[in-house]
């Protein structure tokens, strides 16, 4: 019999899938519909993503525009984004909302880039932590003779691969999401 170690692979790509989400909300200086992602609208008492009830385009690097399908929608649309903590201030021209990304600032841009290096290492934790539970439950199937002493070995001589493999891709995606931010 050897070890599964699939849910634990399964557990280590949510942990790189949430960063990588959260990664996409993080601001570069262009514009991307991937901020409003988590602002909600009150439409007709049920909170909607803002993508739900509007068109959402990016007609310019520094720009986004909201086109409302329905136009009662503008000021709870605009009440939505004050509220969110997305830093951005909406035109509201009566047709459309428009999100005017200002150029960011060199300490904006050092700020930026310790969020996203705090974000990867708190996801390297998580991995870390995943490969401690597996190890855990190897050395329990050892101990309860439900695993020979190779094929423990084995299976965390795997599990290490597994976890070297995923801190590899958190690194990289920390170095591409830092240059972005750090771009001019």
């Amino acid at each position: 019999m050897s070890f599964d170690i699939s849910s634990y692979e399964s557990k280590m790509e949510k942990s790189l899938s949430k960063m990588k989400e959260e990664y996409m909300s993080i601001r570069a200086g262009r514009a991307n519909p991937h901020v409003l992602d988590k602002i909600e609208v009150d439409y007709y008492g049920t909170p909607t993503p803002i993508q739900g009830v509007a068109n959402v385009s990016v007609p310019e690097a520094r720009m986004i525009q909201i086109a409302p399908w329905d136009a009662s929608l503008m000021k709870e649309i605009e009440k939505a984004i004050i509220a969110s903590d997305i830093g951005l201030t909406p035109a509201n021209d009566g047709k459309v909302i428009r999100l005017v990304f200002p150029e960011l600032t060199e300490d904006r841009r050092k700020e930026l880039a310790k969020e996203v290096k705090k974000r990867g290492e708190d996801t390297k934790v998580a991995i870390r932590n995943i490969r401690r539970d597996a190890n855990d439950d190897v050395k329990k199937a050892t101990k309860a003779n439900e695993l020979s002493e190779d094929e423990g070995k084995d299976a965390e001589a795997d599990i290490q691969k597994l976890t070297d493999r995923y801190i590899k891709e958190v690194d990289d995606a920390i170095e591409n999401k830092t240059s972005e931010v750090m771009t001019v």
